[in-house]
């Protein structure tokens, strides 16, 4: 048996465990793992836009916060021109997110439709390559079929006759002798066309027709630059009368 302290001896205790301490290195790598993560999620699954106009009303409404997956046409890496591969391409009729050509405006743009020139953009496929597409009395029609959207709104008899200079890029691909008609001899708001949709590219329509800045404005919409298609609503918040719209919340998108 091991002999017993004596009485008043001090015993020999253990040295005390070396406090743990998370060097500056180690939080600087932790915070780049966590930002790496983010931006993979990000870049490949899914990501978060918020509404900023009505260009999309009734479908969508400023103060939506929408859940958007870009896989299905190739995810963009941030930074770069390049896409990875997707497995579909933006169907006519289908609510997407691209990347806004150059966008132009005349003195003839009315004001409230230019808070809607945002690179970010997103609006309704109405022309896929190789389409026909025009608009009479301000109807969109794709191939001879109109375009049904939600509640489309009352035409606007002022803005149906408006002429504006950056409608002028539809000359060139203007289309005479088909069954849809003659171009019109004045280019306007609510009467162009027909127009041939070019490869690898689309055309754009806002479904709020006469409050959006949408590619009767700037032109051909190139397969690169979309960014992907809304999954569904998953935060709206009414920014004029400061309340939530719980009814909104979760409302799906993939099929409007």
């Amino acid at each position: 048996m091991p002999p017993k302290p004596k009485a008043g001896a001090k015993t020999a205790s253990a040295p005390p465990a070396p406090k743990s301490k998370t060097s500056p290195a180690a939080i600087a790598r932790l915070i780049l793992e966590v930002v790496a993560i983010f931006l993979v999620v990000r870049t490949l699954f899914i990501a978060g836009y918020r509404i900023p106009s009505g260009s999309m009303v009734p479908t969508l409404l400023v103060g939506d916060w929408l859940f958007v997956t870009p896989t299905p046409y190739g995810p963009h890496i941030p930074f770069t021109d390049w896409n990875l591969p997707g497995f579909m391409d933006p169907p006519r009729g289908s609510i997407n997110i691209y990347q806004s050509p150059p966008q132009h405006y005349s003195a003839a743009t009315p004001y409230f439709m230019r808070d809607d020139s945002i690179p970010t953009i997103i609006k309704r496929i109405g022309g896929t390559p190789g389409d026909t597409i025009y608009m009479r009395k301000g109807v969109f029609y794709a191939n001879g079929v109109e375009l049904k959207v939600p509640d489309l709104p009352l035409r606007d008899s002022v803005a149906d006759a408006q002429t504006d200079s950056v409608f002028n890029w539809q000359r060139k691909y203007e289309l005479k002798g088909t069954r849809f008609g003659p171009p019109p001899a004045t280019i306007t708001h609510d009467d162009w066309g027909p127009l041939l949709v070019p490869p690898k590219s689309y055309f754009s329509i806002g479904d709020n027709r006469y409050v959006s800045i949408d590619a009767r404005y700037y032109g051909w919409i190139p397969r690169k630059n979309f960014r992907g298609r809304p999954l569904f609503i998953y935060f709206s918040f009414d920014t004029e009368d400061l309340r939530f719209r719980w009814e909104r919340m979760f409302r799906w998108l993939w099929n409007k």
